[in-house]
């Protein structure tokens, strides 16, 4: 008689043996972080969520149905894969406009499956294996794993809420080596708020000019600014040709599921990156073209609405961290608050969980954003006044408990 494994066994050496398919570098890499605190969160309607980086806003109507009207008369074909010439132009047009940089849209500008997609190309087009990619963090998750899965090295560089964690110069000079390629901007800062002024970025021009660095900024919160106008550094003298700038819809626009982003850069940087946006994606969806073309033309007025109840939210959010003996610098950008919670005694992780688990608000811990991240918490405050204030009140209450712990 044949003995039997017991199925679970089975399972467990199979799951295993499956591992010898997989790319090293893919296994090394953690899933999200931010993950985590949605799974504890899904199904459970108690819960107030600050946790998603998502307009609560509908996409204007007149952009909905843009793309509606364009799938009644019939057009879901192929686009040009850098995408529609006249998308091409309004986004030029507009970032003329908004801020001061200027691109041809016949070949220094493509339209990606939103700013994920476009910085992906960008750093599997320029990353050799052994490059390095310099990271301001606390910041944006994916750009150390895709650094990794495009061969590069994530460095990381610090910076600090009493700088109002703005990428100092003398941060980034210390880790520069041989091996400095990119250097990653993401300002206004996911998930600190921070901004950098044409004052801070000249020190970084200097050196990106004197290291021949490229720099990469993700500007996908560029519009979203309080009291301050944002400004590229590629506008700055000498770094438009060194300089991918990525954006898309997303933020600004309200328009996260459409997945509509671009890249401008000089024409032989954004050549490179077509040719694997050819075989990959072939194109964006011509349907999400058609909306945000509309957006750029015809939705500004409803952009700068939203940007204002942001701002609202914005004071009413770090007003009530601060009232709660919470430390939270004033982000000028983006909507997110990241408050310190170091007096409390807790370490991120366990602040968060036992947030979500005892006090019903979800956030994410500050540690899964990178160095300077622990002691801290991302509140996003993208969501209405009524769920923010009932938010504050069930986080104060919860802080009162933990301190009572003590």
């Amino acid at each position: 008689m044949i003995k039997q494994e017991p199925l679970q066994t089975e399972q467990a050496r199979d799951s295993q043996s499956m591992n010898r398919f997989l790319n090293p570098q893919v296994r090394s890499i953690p899933p999200s972080g931010i993950r985590k605190y949605f799974d504890l969160a899904s199904g459970n309607k108690e819960i107030i969520s600050l946790g998603v980086g998502e307009p609560d806003f509908v996409t204007p109507w007149h952009i909905r149905d843009a793309a509606v009207s364009s799938l009644e008369r019939g057009r879901t074909t192929y686009t040009p894969n850098a995408g529609l010439p006249e998308l091409r132009e309004a986004i030029a047009e507009y970032l003329h406009n908004q801020f001061a940089v200027t691109y041809e849209p016949k070949n220094e500008i493509i339209v990606t499956i939103g700013g994920s997609e476009a910085i992906d190309l960008a750093l599997r087009s320029f990353i050799s294996p052994g490059d390095e990619v310099l990271v301001p963090e606390p910041c944006y998750i994916p750009y150390a794993p895709i650094t990794t899965l495009s061969g590069g090295t994530p460095v990381g560089i610090e910076t600090f809420a009493e700088d109002n964690f703005k990428l100092k110069p003398e941060a980034l000079r210390a880790k520069l080596t041989p091996k400095s390629k990119v250097l990653i901007l993401c300002y206004p800062s996911n998930p600190t708020g921070g901004v950098m002024t044409y004052e801070d970025l000249l020190p970084i021009v200097q050196i990106a000019q004197e290291h021949d660095l490229l720099v990469i900024t993700d500007e996908i919160y560029a519009e979203l600014t309080y009291g301050i106008k944002h400004v590229s550094i590629a506008s700055l003298p000498g770094m438009k040709d060194r300089t991918i700038l990525v954006s898309g819809f997303s933020k600004a626009f309200a328009m996260t599921g459409w997945r509509m982003g671009y890249a401008c850069g000089h024409p032989e940087l954004i050549a490179a990156m077509l040719k694997i946006h050819q075989y990959t994606v072939m194109c964006a969806p011509v349907m999400g073209q058609v909306a945000a073309h509309e957006a750029l033309t015809r939705g500004l007025e409803e952009k700068d609405r939203m940007v204002e109840s942001y701002n609202q939210r914005r004071r009413l959010v770090v007003k009530g961290f601060r009232d709660i003996g919470l430390e939270c610098h004033e982000p000028q950008g983006a909507f997110y608050a990241f408050p310190s919670i170091k007096s409390t005694g807790l370490t991120s992780d366990q602040f968060c969980e036992r947030l979500l688990r005892e006090g019903k608000v979800a956030t994410v811990a500050g540690h899964v954003f990178g160095l300077g991240g622990e002691g801290y918490i991302r509140c996003s405050y993208a969501t209405s006044v009524a769920q923010l204030q009932e938010a504050l009140e069930r986080i104060d209450g919860f802080i009162r408990k933990v301190k009572a712990e003590a």
